[in-house]
């Protein structure tokens, strides 16, 4: 992808990927001489019965995880490739078709099928040459064409500065419906970053900021943890060069140490496993460049455990828990550290089961225990997960003809639902940068058994929009494990949510909300929901009460035990209003909710909408000073009425249970709700309710007032005119 890089054997090319800590984390092969390649790639095509000689090293790899894989693909694809980049050199001199070769090899080793090397081997032919997609589909099939098509970034040309936003969004889609396609652009990077000693500071940098930001959050979400972690490296290499260099010190001081901790405790996990007749490979994982700063920032002075983990590997789930209960046994556990993320997966496949132990010196060692299977996905991710759509035909279908990948991840669903509504490249850009920075996800659960996936630190507010999109809108509250909460409340993993929704189709979200909402896609949905108010339904609409963002459902500051959402726009008329302009729509104004039998007015707004208020309101005055034309109402035939009361009470438990559950025996349909912080003990809670008949109003009122700790209840009063 326009790569531009300098060979790793030459004083520019030096990165922090060459400095890896002793002891891999993986078996590997050698760095492959780019050199070699290059003058491989440049003898020519082989001849078309055997493989070309420059892609040995890919295939040794493939072979490796794919014994029987069909290797025609890959030869063909490399003599596109070569023929295609022909004359094109990378800015250390390279040929350029040394860059796709290096990206193939790193999908190969971590297992990669054929299809996905394929689309490798060809991911900057569309981008960089000649070649069309159309000659892709016809040489290579439908599915290569998709993944070089998803990976092929747009021309800044036809998009100027919004070409990277761009093209990450169109990325991105296409990896929801395929996630290979981020496969080959994380590789891609990979190489990039090796080798981008060549390229200017400044734009070094740029770089690594948005591989810090968008691509190793990526790969984090994707369990691509091999990469992932190389990345870090890099990144911190060219960020914080300072800082990497005295942990690299701090790495080759511990290497000279003459005892190792972690050595030792492996000899004794051997032991332990032999004596219980465990088959398992016991292996020291060094930790990496980043993970070794971040924990020296934590705990200070480093000891020899905190250079790497104890990893533990067997053959099946249940060999995982026999070695967790004979290390527990035989050694020192320190319980505090045990997790279990076989029976809990991370939300992005990783399994493992996390301890430690304690050393007679005082030394902690954490140790891993996992399958072979798991250990391959946690270093390879979706990767390990192979084609998406190996699956029978007759389970491939997918509506409308469109591409839908089984393994999707819903955080990937989420992102890609909220990015539609993105209203431009900047809002999608930050966004996407915000929303990957939360590397942590919960679980709620619904009353009918369902599931929400959310961001550590959501709220009631994200629950809303994730289980009811739009229609969120019209949330009044929440239930979280039984008990009322604001619609801030911040949920747990594992909490159950109950969303109170009102019935009013026109109700609109509170401004408060946005200080509530962690998740992209209630955040953009409020935003343009607000963004979409006329002004004169806005903060200094006429309608409003003085020092309401709104009428009549301001969201509470404070801790109150029911958040409120009602309508910006004045309801329809329930009780039945007569209007002087018969073809007139009537609505009552939310800021004094008349009900009959109130001396009423009625004013023209914009739409042919008459908004009718008590003659009492502050709107009133306002209204007639801005010389809005005033209509002649009056009361018809019709009982229903909505109106809005004010309770004052004294705090204590359960009350808002109690109050709401009096007014729903009433008949009371609670339209919102809001509660202001307690004062002296003492709460004001104001609700706009629904009667089906003005006439039930005094008993809804007398049995508010019975409920305990209640001592008022009062129709809401218009603001005077100063206030």
């Amino acid at each position: 992808m326009n790569a531009e890089a300098v060979d790793p054997a030459t004083p520019g090319g030096a990165t922090a990927g060459h400095d890896t800590p002793a002891g891999p984390r993986r078996k590997t092969r050698p760095r492959l001489d780019l050199r070699r390649l290059g003058r491989a790639a440049l003898l020519g095509p082989a001849a078309r019965s055997r493989l070309p000689d420059a892609i040995g090293h890919v295939v040794e790899a493939h072979r490796a995880h794919h014994p029987d894989a069909d290797l025609d693909p890959l030869r063909r694809a490399y003599l596109l490739a070569e023929s295609s980049h022909r004359g094109q050199m990378r800015k250390s001199g390279e040929p350029y078709i040394t860059h796709p070769l290096a990206v193939t090899l790193i999908l190969a080793e971590l297992g990669a099928e054929t299809t996905t090397l394929t689309a490798s081997l060809l991911h900057d032919t569309v981008e960089d040459t000649e070649v069309t997609l159309d000659q892709v589909c016809e040489q290579f099939g439908e599915e290569v064409r998709y993944l070089v098509d998803g990976v092929t970034k747009l021309e800044k040309v036809d998009y100027g500065a919004a070409a990277e936003p761009e093209t990450f969004r169109k990325m991105l889609v296409a990896t929801g419906n395929d996630v290979r396609v981020m496969s080959i652009k994380l590789a891609d990077r990979l190489h990039n970053m090796r080798t981008l000693g060549v390229m200017r500071p400044a734009k070094q940098e740029r770089i690594a900021k948005v591989t810090r930001d968008v691509l190793i959050p990526l790969a984090e979400r994707l369990g691509v943890q091999a990469l992932k972690t190389e990345l870090e490296d890099l990144v911190f290499a060219i960020l914080h060069p300072e800082e990497y260099e005295h942990t690299r010190g701090l790495i080759l001081a511990n290497a000279d140490r003459s005892d190792d901790p972690l050595a030792e405790v492996a000899d004794d996990v051997r032991a332990v496993l032999r004596e219980a007749d465990i088959t398992a490979e016991v292996l020291i994982r060094p930790r990496h460049f980043l993970s070794v700063h971040r924990v020296s920032r934590k705990r200070g002075q480093l000891r020899g455990a905190d250079f790497g983990r104890v990893l533990v590997l067997v053959g099946e789930d249940a060999d995982c828990y026999g070695v967790l209960g004979e290390l527990h046994t035989c050694m020192t556990p320190v319980v505090s550290e045990f997790k279990d993320f076989i029976a809990v997966p991370k939300f992005n496949l990783y399994q493992s089961l996390h301890t430690a132990v304690a050393r007679e010196d005082g030394q902690v060692v954490e140790v891993l225990i996992r399958t072979h299977q798991m250990h391959k996905v946690a270093e390879a991710g979706v990767v390990a997960l192979g084609n998406p759509y190996a699956a029978p035909p007759e389970e491939q279908s997918a509506p409308d003809g469109e591409r839908a990948d089984p393994t999707r991840p819903g955080w990937l669903s989420r992102l890609l639902d909220w990015q539609r509504a993105a209203p431009d490249p900047d809002t999608f850009w930050s966004t996407l940068r915000e929303d990957l920075s939360q590397d942590r996800e919960i679980t709620v659960f619904r009353p009918d058994g369902g599931t929400l996936g959310l961001p550590d630190g959501a709220t009631c507010v994200d629950a809303a929009y994730a289980q009811y999109g739009e229609d969120a809108h019209a949330c009044i509250g929440a239930r979280v494990n039984g008990r009322l909460a604001t619609l801030g409340t911040v949920l747990t993993d594992g909490d159950t949510v109950q969303l109170l929704m009102g019935q009013d189709p026109a109700s609109e979200p509170s401004r408060e909300w946005l200080d509530h909402a962690r998740t992209p896609a209630a955040r953009i949905a409020i935003r343009r929901r607000l963004a979409a108010r006329p002004a004169e339904e806005h903060g200094t609409a006429t309608e409003a009460p003085a020092g309401h963002d709104r009428p009549g459902a301001p969201e509470p500051a404070a801790p109150g035990p029911v958040s409120g959402a009602s309508a910006e726009r004045p309801p329809a008329a329930r009780a039945e209003v007569l209007a002087d302009r018969p073809a007139a729509s009537v609505r009552l104004a939310r800021c004094c909710t008349p009900v009959p039998p109130d001396e009423i007015t009625g004013f023209a707004v914009r739409g042919g909408v008459v908004t009718v208020h008590r003659a009492g309101c502050s709107a009133v005055t306002r209204m007639k000073d801005a010389g809005r034309e005033e209509v002649g109402v009056r009361w018809g035939e019709g009982a229903e009425c909505r109106v809005t009361l004010v309770a004052e009470s004294f705090v204590r438990p359960h009350l808002l249970a109690d109050l709401t559950e009096a007014m729903a025996v009433e008949g009371a349909e609670i339209v919102s709700a809001t509660v202001e912080p307690p004062t002296q003990q003492q709460v004001r809670h104001t609700y706009t309710v629904h009667l089906p008949d003005a006439a039930q109003l005094p008993a809804l009122m007398r049995a508010m007032r019975k409920v305990a700790g209640v001592y008022d209840v009062s129709r809401a009063q218009p603001q005077p005119s100063g206030a």
